[in-house]
């Protein structure tokens, strides 16, 4: 048993995925995903630019919890939509995003479940998904690892561009799409396999290669040996509890696998 928690390990995890970025705006849907951004702007990637989520710039990363008040946030530069917009289709962003279906060619669906005319389950729409998609660099967070997120075929609604050829709008090649890492709390993957296959890069402290493979609707690329995900260290974690003092980070597991622990 170690001192840190599945969230911390999984927040940890989103971050080093920003580390060699540089200058671009990360956009962190969902509060892990948002510590994460946050992180590595306090550490790896200090000239990450993040928002407040609404319309200013921040010269340094707002709490998660325990903000008081807007005001007391340090901003430094207003950025309304126009702005977000230039930012978007510029590719200088790189958005942290937890979809409600992932497909084999790492196209994502937050719209509707079910059969697209009738569908059972209503969501968000596709909103900024398509535009997001073909512009900038996207990672995905999965809190629960199953089967109904990692679909066998594809997204009921495709929401997003992948690296489906059949799709890719008119003018755009695979080598053009950014899909860069997903994270959940079995493991972390990309789409860097052969063809855009997904390959499994590593997995979180007592999960097997077996437990990941029965939970996902499509095959995983596995070479030699997958390494376990690195923990947080004593800076990261100590950060992590300055961000978020009211311990939101740890409510954001619920709908864990039967048998899986909130802290590894």
């Amino acid at each position: 048993m170690s001192d840190y928690s599945l969230a911390e390990l999984m927040t940890v995890a989103m971050s080093r995925i920003l580390d060699n970025e540089g200058e671009v705006l990360a956009t962190g849907i969902g509060l892990l995903p948002r510590l994460a951004a946050s992180l590595a702007m306090s550490t790896t990637n200090p000239d990450l630019l993040m928002t407040d989520s609404q319309s200013f710039v921040l010269s340094q990363p707002n709490p998660v919890s325990g903000l008081a008040s807007h005001g007391a946030q340090a901003n430094e530069n207003f950025m309304g939509f126009a702005r977000i917009f230039d930012n978007v289709w510029s590719g200088r962003r790189h958005a942290l995003v937890g979809p409600s279906q992932i497909d084999r060619f790492g196209q994502a669906n937050i719209s509707a479940l079910g059969d697209y005319q009738q569908p059972k389950v209503q969501l968000l729409g596709v909103r900024g998904f398509p535009g997001n998609s073909i512009s900038h660099a996207n990672s995905f967070f999965v809190p629960a690892h199953s089967r109904r997120v990692f679909v066998e075929g594809e997204c009921d609604v495709v929401c997003t561009v992948g690296y489906n050829q059949d799709r890719l709008p008119r003018g755009y090649a695979l080598e053009d799409i950014d899909v860069r890492q997903v994270v959940t709390n079995l493991c972390v993957f990309d789409f860097g396999g052969s063809d855009y296959q997904a390959r499994l890069l590593s997995l979180h402290p007592g999960v097997s290669v077996e437990e990941v493979l029965d939970n996902t609707g499509f095959a995983l690329e596995i070479e030699g040996d997958i390494p376990e995900t690195e923990g947080p260290t004593a800076e990261q974690l100590a950060i992590m509890a300055d961000l978020d003092p009211m311990g939101l980070r740890a409510k954001q597991l619920k709908d864990n696998p039967p048998g899986r622990r909130d802290s590894v």
